[in-house]
């Protein structure tokens, strides 16, 4: 399969999915509004599919949403299959993506050594 192919599903995967979040979510304890989807990676045969999800808010919060998500994967599921037309509906495994603090965490250390005077 062309990798250009396998990007194109993991980037219609990851629309389809980021879209459905509100209906699949709807009347949870976590907000749909606090979770991104970062990024979805299918495997080569296209059964499985890693998707990155972000969380605004604390640990607990974080943990939580990853758990609901879980629990809903088979809702996302079910809704790939009917937006997205595959020979195999890719089974869904939600994990926590945290390159986005990590980010930001950069990006704060580079704004205190702006702010500091060179020690040359």
């Amino acid at each position: 399969m062309a990798v250009d192919r396998l990007e194109r599903i993991n980037s219609l995967l990851k629309r389809v999915i980021a879209e459905g979040m509100f209906t699949v979510m709807q009347g949870d304890s976590v907000p749909p509004g606090f979770i991104t989807v970062t990024g979805v990676k299918c495997g080569k045969d296209l059964r499985d599919a890693t998707v990155g999800i972000s969380v605004f808010g604390d640990d607990a919060l974080k943990e939580t949403a990853i758990q609901h998500l879980r629990h809903n994967a088979r809702k996302f599921q079910a809704l790939v299959n009917k937006e997205v037309r595959l020979k195999f509906t890719p089974r869904l495994l939600f994990q926590l993506d945290r390159s986005l603090e990590k980010g930001d965490e950069v990006l704060a250390i580079l704004n205190n050594l702006d702010g500091q005077p060179d020690a040359t």
